[in-house]
């Protein structure tokens, strides 16, 4: 029934227009108006794949990754969001980050940040 059904994600921000300056500007993803659903976005990613940001009243930011972004170079990338003004989140634990927000703990590289609502996102090592 689902089979062929070409799915989507979707999350919940708190305001829609600081939403689309950081995903369009900072993060320089391809972002879209969704006219037949007024106030969504789309992120058009790569690969053909689609996320629908919407906005809520009373958002609340999640409190896992809602959206990872695979890169071949974590530190160039991490680096690079930096300079553009990307903050990194810093982890102890089991998830301990280094000083530039990357955990290097085994398996592949991993630094967290979050979007203006405070949702949270990774670049991921995929070499």
């Amino acid at each position: 029934m689902l089979t062929e059904a070409k799915a989507f994600s979707g999350f919940s921000v708190n305001d829609i227009h600081t939403a689309k300056k950081f995903y369009s500007q900072t993060l320089g993803l391809a972002v879209a108006d969704v006219p037949e659903m007024d106030g969504l976005l789309k992120l058009e990613l790569a690969g053909g794949n689609n996320v629908l940001l919407y906005e809520k009243p009373g958002h609340a930011p999640a409190t896992y990754t809602v959206l990872n972004f695979p890169v071949e170079d974590v530190d160039k990338t991490v680096d690079e969001l930096t300079r553009r003004g990307v903050q990194f989140e810093q982890y102890g634990g089991e998830i301990a980050t280094d000083t530039k927000g990357v955990f290097r703990g085994g398996g592949p590289l991993i630094a967290w940040f979050t979007d203006p609502a405070g949702n949270i996102l990774s670049v991921i090592e995929d070499k």
